[in-house]
Protein backbone atom coordinates (compact mmCIF):
# COMPACT_ATOMS: atom_id res chain seq x y z
CA UNK A 1 0.00 0.00 0.00
CA UNK A 2 2.90 2.35 1.24
CA UNK A 3 4.73 1.42 -2.26
CA UNK A 4 0.88 2.15 -4.37
CA UNK A 5 0.96 5.87 -2.38
CA UNK A 6 4.67 6.54 -3.01
CA UNK A 7 4.42 6.21 -6.36
CA UNK A 8 0.98 8.45 -7.18
CA UNK A 9 2.76 10.99 -5.59
CA UNK A 10 5.90 10.81 -7.61
CA UNK A 11 3.46 10.51 -10.38
CA UNK A 12 1.73 13.78 -9.46
CA UNK A 13 4.83 15.69 -8.45
CA UNK A 14 6.48 14.74 -12.27
CA UNK A 15 2.83 15.90 -13.67
CA UNK A 16 3.54 19.42 -11.60
CA UNK A 17 6.91 19.66 -12.76
CA UNK A 18 6.05 19.16 -16.12
CA UNK A 19 2.88 21.86 -16.06
CA UNK A 20 5.43 24.69 -14.64
CA UNK A 21 8.06 23.83 -17.23
CA UNK A 22 5.62 24.02 -20.16
CA UNK A 23 3.62 26.89 -18.64
CA UNK A 24 7.50 29.04 -18.96
CA UNK A 25 8.75 27.40 -22.07
CA UNK A 26 5.69 27.19 -24.45
CA UNK A 27 4.90 30.92 -25.05
CA UNK A 28 8.34 30.88 -26.47
CA UNK A 29 7.44 28.27 -29.46
CA UNK A 30 3.50 29.59 -29.58
CA UNK A 31 4.57 33.01 -30.26
CA UNK A 32 7.87 33.42 -31.65
CA UNK A 33 9.08 37.01 -32.27
CA UNK A 34 9.16 38.44 -35.87
CA UNK A 35 11.97 37.96 -38.04
CA UNK A 36 14.01 41.16 -38.06
CA UNK A 37 14.63 41.68 -41.72
CA UNK A 38 17.95 41.26 -42.89
CA UNK A 39 20.64 44.55 -43.38
CA UNK A 40 21.23 45.37 -46.79
CA UNK A 41 23.63 47.08 -48.81
CA UNK A 42 23.89 48.49 -52.36
CA UNK A 43 27.01 50.46 -53.73
CA UNK A 44 25.89 53.76 -55.50
CA UNK A 45 28.16 56.13 -58.28
CA UNK A 46 28.55 58.63 -54.71
CA UNK A 47 27.17 56.61 -52.07
CA UNK A 48 27.08 53.05 -50.51
CA UNK A 49 23.64 52.62 -48.56
CA UNK A 50 22.45 49.92 -45.88
CA UNK A 51 19.54 48.75 -44.24
CA UNK A 52 16.01 48.94 -43.72
CA UNK A 53 16.13 49.70 -39.74
CA UNK A 54 12.49 50.05 -39.24
CA UNK A 55 10.01 50.98 -36.44
CA UNK A 56 6.13 50.80 -36.24
CA UNK A 57 5.55 52.45 -40.06
CA UNK A 58 9.28 54.61 -40.02
CA UNK A 59 12.03 53.01 -41.95
CA UNK A 60 15.26 54.20 -42.75
CA UNK A 61 17.96 53.32 -45.10
CA UNK A 62 21.71 54.83 -43.59
CA UNK A 63 24.33 56.57 -46.38
CA UNK A 64 27.89 55.95 -45.97
CA UNK A 65 30.55 57.78 -47.86
CA UNK A 66 33.71 59.02 -46.64
CA UNK A 67 34.33 62.56 -45.58
CA UNK A 68 35.16 65.23 -48.20
CA UNK A 69 38.07 67.13 -48.23
CA UNK A 70 36.13 70.46 -47.22
CA UNK A 71 33.63 69.62 -43.96
CA UNK A 72 33.28 72.61 -42.20
CA UNK A 73 33.64 72.88 -39.26
CA UNK A 74 30.04 74.54 -38.68
CA UNK A 75 28.09 74.74 -35.30
CA UNK A 76 24.66 74.24 -35.91
CA UNK A 77 22.26 76.59 -35.31
CA UNK A 78 20.49 74.88 -32.70
CA UNK A 79 23.50 74.94 -30.74
CA UNK A 80 24.83 77.96 -31.74
CA UNK A 81 21.97 79.30 -30.11
CA UNK A 82 21.62 77.37 -26.87
CA UNK A 83 25.03 79.09 -25.55
CA UNK A 84 23.63 82.70 -27.18
CA UNK A 85 26.63 82.77 -30.01
CA UNK A 86 23.43 83.07 -32.66
CA UNK A 87 20.81 86.05 -32.52
CA UNK A 88 17.93 85.78 -34.55
CA UNK A 89 15.85 89.37 -34.68
CA UNK A 90 12.21 90.14 -35.16
CA UNK A 91 12.06 92.95 -38.41
CA UNK A 92 8.21 92.89 -37.94
CA UNK A 93 8.15 91.19 -41.86
CA UNK A 94 6.56 88.59 -41.94
CA UNK A 95 9.04 86.63 -44.32
CA UNK A 96 12.30 88.32 -43.57
CA UNK A 97 14.43 88.10 -40.41
CA UNK A 98 18.01 89.26 -39.42
CA UNK A 99 20.03 87.19 -38.01
CA UNK A 100 23.36 87.51 -36.19
CA UNK A 101 26.45 85.62 -35.59
CA UNK A 102 28.59 87.03 -32.72
CA UNK A 103 31.24 84.29 -32.07
CA UNK A 104 34.63 85.36 -33.22
CA UNK A 105 35.60 81.69 -33.77
CA UNK A 106 32.04 79.32 -34.99
CA UNK A 107 30.89 79.37 -37.82
CA UNK A 108 27.37 78.44 -37.99
CA UNK A 109 25.44 76.70 -40.76
CA UNK A 110 21.43 77.27 -40.09
CA UNK A 111 19.20 74.53 -41.67
CA UNK A 112 16.16 75.41 -44.08
CA UNK A 113 13.34 73.86 -42.18
CA UNK A 114 14.90 75.47 -38.72
CA UNK A 115 11.73 76.85 -36.60
CA UNK A 116 12.53 79.77 -34.43
CA UNK A 117 10.32 80.61 -31.54
CA UNK A 118 8.85 84.00 -30.08
CA UNK A 119 8.74 87.41 -31.62
CA UNK A 120 5.70 88.48 -32.99
CA UNK A 121 5.31 84.68 -34.30
CA UNK A 122 6.81 81.79 -34.60
CA UNK A 123 9.11 81.66 -38.03
CA UNK A 124 10.58 78.68 -40.01
CA UNK A 125 13.79 79.85 -41.86
CA UNK A 126 13.74 78.94 -45.47
CA UNK A 127 17.44 78.71 -46.50
CA UNK A 128 20.35 77.17 -45.60
CA UNK A 129 22.91 79.86 -44.76
CA UNK A 130 26.12 79.49 -43.57
CA UNK A 131 26.58 82.47 -40.97
CA UNK A 132 30.75 83.89 -41.06
CA UNK A 133 32.57 85.03 -37.81
CA UNK A 134 31.14 88.33 -36.42
CA UNK A 135 28.49 88.31 -39.00
CA UNK A 136 26.62 91.32 -38.12
CA UNK A 137 22.90 91.17 -38.71
CA UNK A 138 22.06 89.43 -41.72
CA UNK A 139 18.21 88.84 -43.50
CA UNK A 140 17.57 85.79 -43.68
CA UNK A 141 13.97 84.24 -45.51
CA UNK A 142 11.52 82.69 -43.32
CA UNK A 143 7.52 81.85 -43.04
CA UNK A 144 5.22 82.29 -40.94
CA UNK A 145 4.08 78.90 -38.71
CA UNK A 146 2.08 80.77 -36.56
CA UNK A 147 -0.81 82.43 -38.76
CA UNK A 148 -3.41 83.66 -35.61
CA UNK A 149 -0.69 85.83 -33.72
CA UNK A 150 0.95 89.17 -34.38
CA UNK A 151 1.94 90.17 -30.92
CA UNK A 152 4.05 88.80 -27.81
CA UNK A 153 3.21 85.88 -26.41
CA UNK A 154 2.67 85.37 -22.68
CA UNK A 155 6.79 86.54 -21.03
CA UNK A 156 8.80 85.37 -24.37
CA UNK A 157 10.77 88.22 -25.90
CA UNK A 158 9.01 90.08 -28.48
CA UNK A 159 12.06 91.57 -30.42
CA UNK A 160 14.17 88.17 -30.62
CA UNK A 161 13.55 84.59 -31.23
CA UNK A 162 14.29 81.56 -28.87
CA UNK A 163 16.06 78.28 -29.02
CA UNK A 164 13.76 75.07 -30.47
CA UNK A 165 14.33 71.87 -30.31
CA UNK A 166 11.95 71.65 -33.49
CA UNK A 167 12.02 71.43 -37.49
CA UNK A 168 9.51 71.30 -40.24
CA UNK A 169 7.84 67.85 -39.85
CA UNK A 170 6.34 67.31 -42.89
CA UNK A 171 7.64 66.84 -46.70
CA UNK A 172 5.01 68.72 -47.85
CA UNK A 173 6.08 71.55 -45.07
CA UNK A 174 9.59 71.14 -46.91
CA UNK A 175 8.55 71.81 -50.53
CA UNK A 176 6.19 74.42 -49.39
CA UNK A 177 8.80 76.30 -47.66
CA UNK A 178 11.67 75.46 -49.75
CA UNK A 179 10.96 74.95 -53.29
CA UNK A 180 7.49 76.78 -53.85
CA UNK A 181 8.47 79.70 -50.72
CA UNK A 182 4.87 80.13 -50.56
CA UNK A 183 3.18 81.51 -47.30
CA UNK A 184 -0.04 80.84 -48.48
CA UNK A 185 0.77 76.86 -49.15
CA UNK A 186 3.10 77.27 -45.90
CA UNK A 187 -0.05 77.98 -43.40
CA UNK A 188 -1.99 75.28 -45.31
CA UNK A 189 0.45 72.63 -44.71
CA UNK A 190 0.83 73.93 -40.98
CA UNK A 191 -2.87 73.27 -40.66
CA UNK A 192 -2.28 69.71 -42.38
CA UNK A 193 0.24 68.67 -39.78
CA UNK A 194 -1.74 69.49 -36.61
CA UNK A 195 -4.94 67.99 -37.94
CA UNK A 196 -2.99 64.79 -38.96
CA UNK A 197 -1.17 64.78 -35.70
CA UNK A 198 -4.64 65.03 -33.92
CA UNK A 199 -6.14 62.47 -35.84
CA UNK A 200 -3.35 59.99 -35.07
CA UNK A 201 -3.19 60.95 -31.85
CA UNK A 202 -6.70 61.13 -30.75
CA UNK A 203 -6.32 64.94 -28.90
CA UNK A 204 -6.27 68.19 -30.61
CA UNK A 205 -2.45 69.42 -30.56
CA UNK A 206 -3.11 72.86 -30.85
CA UNK A 207 -2.66 74.84 -27.99
CA UNK A 208 -4.77 77.25 -25.96
CA UNK A 209 -2.48 79.98 -25.97
CA UNK A 210 -1.95 79.88 -29.99
CA UNK A 211 -3.87 77.67 -31.75
CA UNK A 212 -2.00 78.15 -35.11
CA UNK A 213 1.16 77.72 -33.89
CA UNK A 214 2.89 74.68 -35.17
CA UNK A 215 5.98 74.89 -32.79
CA UNK A 216 3.45 74.69 -29.94
CA UNK A 217 1.56 72.01 -31.38
CA UNK A 218 4.86 70.16 -31.71
CA UNK A 219 5.32 70.77 -28.00
CA UNK A 220 2.50 68.85 -27.04
CA UNK A 221 2.58 66.24 -24.52
CA UNK A 222 1.37 63.15 -26.58
CA UNK A 223 3.38 64.02 -29.20
CA UNK A 224 6.51 64.48 -27.78
CA UNK A 225 5.78 60.67 -25.72
CA UNK A 226 4.91 59.17 -29.21
CA UNK A 227 7.64 60.58 -31.26
CA UNK A 228 10.10 59.24 -28.24
CA UNK A 229 9.25 55.78 -29.15
CA UNK A 230 10.49 55.86 -32.45
CA UNK A 231 13.42 58.06 -31.33
CA UNK A 232 14.05 55.62 -28.88
CA UNK A 233 14.14 52.45 -31.09
CA UNK A 234 16.31 54.29 -33.94
CA UNK A 235 18.70 56.27 -32.59
CA UNK A 236 21.33 53.64 -32.28
CA UNK A 237 21.07 52.54 -35.76
CA UNK A 238 24.35 55.07 -36.51
CA UNK A 239 26.24 53.44 -33.75
CA UNK A 240 30.05 52.35 -33.98
CA UNK A 241 29.73 53.26 -37.76
CA UNK A 242 32.31 56.14 -38.59
CA UNK A 243 31.43 56.46 -42.55
CA UNK A 244 27.56 57.72 -41.81
CA UNK A 245 27.07 60.73 -43.42
CA UNK A 246 22.80 60.57 -44.08
CA UNK A 247 19.53 59.22 -44.16
CA UNK A 248 16.92 58.28 -46.16
CA UNK A 249 13.61 57.58 -45.01
CA UNK A 250 10.33 56.13 -45.61
CA UNK A 251 6.88 56.44 -44.23
CA UNK A 252 4.28 53.35 -45.06
CA UNK A 253 6.92 52.02 -47.19
CA UNK A 254 6.57 55.78 -49.42
CA UNK A 255 9.81 57.14 -49.76
CA UNK A 256 9.99 60.89 -48.57
CA UNK A 257 13.25 62.28 -48.29
CA UNK A 258 17.00 62.05 -47.39
CA UNK A 259 19.65 64.92 -45.93
CA UNK A 260 23.55 64.06 -46.72
CA UNK A 261 26.80 66.00 -45.22
CA UNK A 262 30.31 66.09 -46.03
CA UNK A 263 31.56 64.52 -43.07
CA UNK A 264 30.05 62.14 -40.26
CA UNK A 265 30.85 63.85 -37.65
CA UNK A 266 28.42 67.07 -39.68
CA UNK A 267 25.64 64.58 -39.76
CA UNK A 268 25.82 63.46 -35.79
CA UNK A 269 25.42 66.70 -34.55
CA UNK A 270 22.51 66.93 -36.79
CA UNK A 271 21.43 63.39 -36.36
CA UNK A 272 18.57 63.96 -33.53
CA UNK A 273 16.77 66.64 -34.77
CA UNK A 274 16.54 65.16 -38.14
CA UNK A 275 14.83 61.50 -36.42
CA UNK A 276 12.86 63.96 -34.42
CA UNK A 277 11.12 65.68 -37.94
CA UNK A 278 11.23 62.25 -39.44
CA UNK A 279 9.33 60.50 -36.06
CA UNK A 280 6.76 63.27 -36.17
CA UNK A 281 5.46 62.35 -39.58
CA UNK A 282 5.49 58.81 -39.38
CA UNK A 283 3.22 59.76 -36.00
CA UNK A 284 1.22 61.65 -37.99
CA UNK A 285 0.80 59.28 -41.13
CA UNK A 286 0.45 56.52 -38.71
CA UNK A 287 -3.44 56.52 -38.91
CA UNK A 288 -3.06 55.66 -42.43
CA UNK A 289 -0.41 52.90 -42.07
CA UNK A 290 -3.16 49.39 -41.89
CA UNK A 291 -4.13 50.97 -45.23
CA UNK A 292 -0.78 49.52 -46.80
CA UNK A 293 -0.56 45.96 -47.69
CA UNK A 294 1.63 44.02 -45.63
CA UNK A 295 3.97 42.90 -48.22
CA UNK A 296 4.02 46.13 -49.82
CA UNK A 297 7.64 46.85 -49.02
CA UNK A 298 10.05 49.57 -50.12
CA UNK A 299 13.36 47.57 -51.89
CA UNK A 300 17.13 49.53 -51.20
CA UNK A 301 17.14 49.51 -55.10
CA UNK A 302 14.38 52.16 -55.22
CA UNK A 303 15.89 54.04 -52.68
CA UNK A 304 19.26 53.71 -54.50
CA UNK A 305 17.60 54.56 -57.92
CA UNK A 306 15.43 57.73 -56.33
CA UNK A 307 18.89 59.49 -55.07
CA UNK A 308 20.38 59.00 -58.78
CA UNK A 309 17.81 60.01 -60.70
CA UNK A 310 17.21 63.00 -58.18
CA UNK A 311 20.12 64.56 -58.73
CA UNK A 312 19.84 64.39 -62.17
CA UNK A 313 17.07 66.94 -63.27
CA UNK A 314 16.88 70.25 -64.68
CA UNK A 315 19.13 72.71 -62.85
CA UNK A 316 19.13 76.57 -61.41
CA UNK A 317 21.41 78.07 -59.19
CA UNK A 318 20.07 80.56 -55.89
CA UNK A 319 22.88 82.99 -55.13
CA UNK A 320 21.39 83.15 -50.97
CA UNK A 321 24.65 85.53 -49.90
CA UNK A 322 28.03 85.59 -51.64
CA UNK A 323 29.52 82.88 -49.41
CA UNK A 324 26.37 80.39 -49.72
CA UNK A 325 24.85 79.36 -52.65
CA UNK A 326 22.07 76.95 -53.12
CA UNK A 327 22.05 74.43 -56.53
CA UNK A 328 18.61 72.93 -57.47
CA UNK A 329 17.41 69.98 -59.46
CA UNK A 330 14.15 69.26 -60.50
CA UNK A 331 12.80 66.27 -61.67
CA UNK A 332 9.62 64.20 -62.52
CA UNK A 333 9.60 62.52 -59.05
CA UNK A 334 12.29 64.24 -56.95
CA UNK A 335 13.79 67.40 -56.37
CA UNK A 336 17.95 67.96 -55.15
CA UNK A 337 19.31 70.48 -53.30
CA UNK A 338 23.22 71.07 -52.91
CA UNK A 339 24.44 73.54 -50.57
CA UNK A 340 27.82 75.15 -51.30
CA UNK A 341 30.18 77.19 -49.54
CA UNK A 342 32.18 79.66 -52.09
CA UNK A 343 34.58 80.32 -49.58
CA UNK A 344 35.92 76.53 -50.17
CA UNK A 345 35.82 76.60 -53.85
CA UNK A 346 32.06 75.81 -53.80
CA UNK A 347 32.29 72.66 -51.51
CA UNK A 348 28.85 70.93 -51.00
CA UNK A 349 28.05 71.05 -47.22
CA UNK A 350 24.46 69.59 -47.31
CA UNK A 351 22.14 67.82 -49.86
CA UNK A 352 18.56 67.38 -49.55
CA UNK A 353 16.19 65.35 -51.29
CA UNK A 354 12.76 65.10 -51.18
CA UNK A 355 10.11 63.00 -53.76
CA UNK A 356 7.38 64.52 -54.94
Amino acid sequence: MKKKTFAVLVALLTFAVGVAIARFTLPRFRNPAPPVPPKQEIQLSNYRLSGPYQYKNLTIFLVHGPDQPFSGPYTPLQQAMERKVVVVHETSEVNELAIENQSSSEEVFVQAGDIVKGGQQDRVLAVDLILPLKSGKMPIDAFCVEHGRWTQRGAEGMNQFSLSEETLPSKDLKLAAKSEASQARVWREVETAQGQLTDSLNTDVRSSASRSSLQLALENDKVQQSTAKYIDKLTSVIDGQSDVIGFVFAINNELNSADVYPSNAMFKQLWPRLLKAAAVEAVADSSSAAARPANDTLSIETVGDFLTAAEKGTESLNEVTTRTHMLKRESEKGIFFETRDMAHGGAWIHRSYLTR
